[in-house]
């Protein structure tokens, strides 16, 4: 009998976070520290988003009116954790969360670039029109993650699969080198639980600014143990 697989190192989440997550655009500019310019494209994008949803099932109304505190503060507080990072992977880049809000924030940083991996091809015009119109240092790639061969500092995903399977997906970026830095929600222990039966990883977790039940995941060293 082979032996079981050698459980992820896990480290328990604080609890709820009686936080604040900032309310407007405003607000959000504050926190960021984010310049005229940042706003200003962000603000763009927020009208991007708003009339491509008109038409295609990108966002609803209700998660468009929190665009600043969940989407935008939610999507930025990932680069504290990786301050170095300049090249970075958004898997599942669906409506641009996390991948154009970092674009944005990393458009006057030498040498960023994010990569924005969507698989639907109707998605990923939308975030070429993004990329487009606010000039960003990305590029749009209509494929599935795992056919990429990238080699990126960061690999990161927001609502995109259960870690067992987005573990599978970004494993081309993470055997590479790269971090993965993912945002889940509240069941990610059950989630870090079930992944530890086929994946091999370091994994930290962090409470997520935006939400209280909000969780930031790092892993590295992903090594397979059994096929998923």
């Amino acid at each position: 009998m082979s032996a079981a697989p050698a459980p992820a190192r896990l480290e328990a989440p604080p609890g709820p976070q009686s936080l604040s997550a900032p309310g407007d655009a405003g607000a959000v500019k504050a926190a960021l520290n984010a310049s005229a310019t940042q706003m200003a494209d962000l603000e763009t994008f927020r009208a991007l988003l708003a009339e491509w949803s008109r038409t295609m099932n990108l966002v609803g109304p209700t998660a468009l009116a929190q665009f600043w505190p969940r989407h935008v503060y939610d999507s930025a507080q990932l680069l504290a954790l990786a301050p170095r990072a300049r090249v970075w992977a958004d898997v599942g880049a669906g409506a641009g969360f996390p991948g154009v809000v970092l674009a944005i924030l990393l458009k006057d940083t030498p040498g960023a670039k994010v990569h924005l991996v969507e698989s639907m091809a109707k998605r990923c015009r939308f975030l070429q029109a993004a990329v487009d119109a606010l000039a960003l240092p990305a590029e749009v790639h209509n494929t599935r993650a795992e056919d990429l061969s990238l080699v990126v500092d960061v690999v990161t995903a927001r609502a995109c699969a259960p870690l067992v399977r987005l573990l599978g997906y970004t494993r081309p970026y993470l055997e590479a080198g790269a971090v993965g830095l993912f945002l889940k929600g509240q069941h990610i222990v059950s989630e870090l639980t079930e992944a530890a039966k086929y994946w091999k990883f370091e994994a930290q977790l962090t409470a997520s600014l935006s939400h209280t039940e909000g969780r930031i995941l790092q892993v590295k060293g992903l090594k397979s143990v059994r096929k998923v």
